[in-house]
């Protein structure tokens, strides 16, 4: 039987403990920071569609909008790696964070500034991509810094209040901008994310002399990289961890060669992000499995504690690897479903419809949020006691594999609404109310788990970078998405969609549903294996 790292707190640990007065300055640049990321990111499909992208013929705009859309969101989740980099071996979580936030400000006046100029405008998507992506491991790992052994059992308090921070933010950022986007234009509608944004970095700031401050860790030789490198290069009888890694270098390099030479048998459509990603994982793949195998070899070249942490790093990352899946369905929210809200009915003549707050397709990722608020206390004050009283253990794992289970049911939900539009029927956006309610609880279970997961589970010296690592995950979510968009524009794949009998739409629907259930049962096996640790630091 599996147990999260709540249940290996000590008793007395759980009843006592106080709350850090510094909370508050992180909670509320987080909401701040988190209307205006969220202002911006929930405008971004509608605008591109209906302004930057007019020179395209109407029949690409969707497509290439949401390949812009999941390519910012890509860089997002990207960059987390360099921010974490940055704070772990420099600089330290605070500067990093407010450094990288003024780069932030900057990123959001780009596109107040450049609404009707392609270059200016993605020039300012790429600041708010590396501001946005570099702080988003060191704010969540920086509230972990604030507590040690005496109120840890706390952590998990805060954490849910940090992600129910997040979506208040997100909830009043989605109901407003694409209202002001249609009354105002682009210019406030992405300068009063930016107005947030600088707002967020002042309450930041003004909290620096209460925060507890951990400082960078020193070039360590026996951190996560050396230890691999003994491994993999130590000798001893057999090779077959460094051949291993070795074949997924090559094979990174090779990517790297035929997008740039584009021979007959690359995929047209791989460009140069997807080309990174995809070099990236096989990378961390084929090297992660290799040192695997040969770890036992740095033992004596290094300490046992640090050969153990590499291995428990190592059984991390799968953990973030299998919840990728999730994220890919989670993130298209934001563009495949706006999409489909766009041909639907907003039911006006509907008693019960709020003409007067929801107008635009747009407006409905607001329920995201919404239920987010709803569903933590739920889950924490009624259904999860529940659970427990029925003799469930409701550990971390669990949580995140059910998680991505919900997510599935949501794309089900979201398909069976699409074959009723494709049948020609008047469709309520109503309806999208379900899946929305699927996905959010899904969101809930994966993604608050998550936080406090990789935090608990990080070693002292990587705690910054696998909460990077964390973020990442969500990168190749979105790149599955670039590669199904890639794939249908292929004549062989867009013939096997027509002889499905279904449109484009619905069976990308159904693909995405099934690729999530195939996780959370590949999760669930994972999950049954996983030895949880305890890396909250002492007193």
């Amino acid at each position: 039987m599996t147990m999260s790292a709540n249940d290996r707190i000590p008793a007395p640990a759980e009843s006592g403990g106080r709350m850090p007065r510094q909370i508050p300055y992180i909670i509320g640049n987080e909401a701040c920071e988190r209307f205006s990321f969220y202002g911006m990111r929930n405008i971004l499909t509608p605008f591109l569609i209906t302004s930057l992208l007019l020179y395209l013929p109407v029949a690409e705009r969707a497509g290439i909008a949401k390949d812009v859309f999941h390519t910012f969101v890509i860089g997002v989740y990207f960059f987390p790696l360099l921010g974490g980099w940055i704070s772990d071996r420099f600089f330290g979580k605070y500067h990093t964070v407010l450094w990288l936030s003024l780069l932030y400000c900057v990123g959001h006046a780009c596109l107040a500034v450049f609404e009707d100029n392609r270059t200016g405008f993605y020039a300012g998507l790429f600041l708010i991509a590396l501001g946005s992506g570099g702080i988003k491991p060191l704010v969540s790992a920086f509230v972990g810094d604030q507590f040690d052994q005496s109120n840890k059992a706390m952590a998990k308090v805060v954490y849910d209040a940090f992600y129910w921070t997040i979506n208040f933010g997100s909830f009043f950022a989605s109901l407003l901008m694409p209202r002001i986007l249609a009354s105002w234009g682009p210019a406030w509608a992405f300068g009063i994310p930016g107005i947030l944004m600088f707002i967020a970095t002042v309450i930041f700031w003004s909290g620096r002399k209460k925060y507890v401050h951990v400082p960078p860790t020193p070039r360590d030789p026996h951190s996560l990289m050396h230890v691999a490198r003994s491994a993999l290069l130590a000798p001893g009888k057999g090779r077959s961890g460094l051949a291993l890694a070795a074949i997924g270098g090559a094979l990174a390099i090779a990517m790297f060669a035929a997008w740039a030479i584009s021979p007959a048998w690359w995929p047209e459509h791989f460009n140069f992000v997807i080309t990174f990603c995809l070099a990236l994982g096989v990378f961390i793949l084929f090297g992660g499995m290799g040192t695997s195998m040969q770890l036992e070899r740095a033992r004596g070249l290094h300490p046992d504690a640090a050969v153990d942490g590499v291995r428990a790093v190592l059984r991390i990352l799968i953990v973030f690897a299998i919840v990728t899946p999730f994220w890919s369905l989670f993130d298209q929210k934001a563009s495949t479903w706006i999409l489909q809200g766009n041909v639907m009915v907003m039911p006006h003549d509907a008693w019960w419809w709020p003409s007067w707050l929801v107008q635009k397709p747009a407006q409905m990722q607001a329920l995201n949020p919404l239920l987010v608020m709803l569903l933590i206390p739920f889950n924490n004050i009624v259904l999860y006691p529940f659970l427990r009283k029925l003799g469930f253990k409701v550990t971390a794992l669990r949580r995140m594999g059910w998680g991505i289970a919900f997510s599935g049911f949501a794309w089900i939900a979201a398909a069976l609404i699409q074959l009723s539009i494709d049948g020609g029927t008047p469709t309520s956006i109503a309806w999208q109310v379900l899946p929305y309610a699927l996905l959010t609880f899904g969101e809930v279970l994966v993604s608050a788990t998550g936080l406090e997961f990789a935090y608990s589970q990080a070693p002292e010296s990587m705690k910054g970078t696998i909460m990077s690592f964390w973020m990442l995950s969500v990168t190749f979510g979105n790149l599955w998405v670039l590669l199904t968009n890639a794939a249908i524009r292929n004549d062989t794949v867009s013939g096997m969609v027509a002889q499905s009998g279904l449109s484009e739409a619905a069976f990308l629907m159904f693909f995405f549903a099934a690729f999530a259930l195939l996780a959370a049962l590949v999760f669930a096996w994972y999950a049954k294996r996983y030895p949880l640790a305890d890396h909250y630091r002492a007193v």
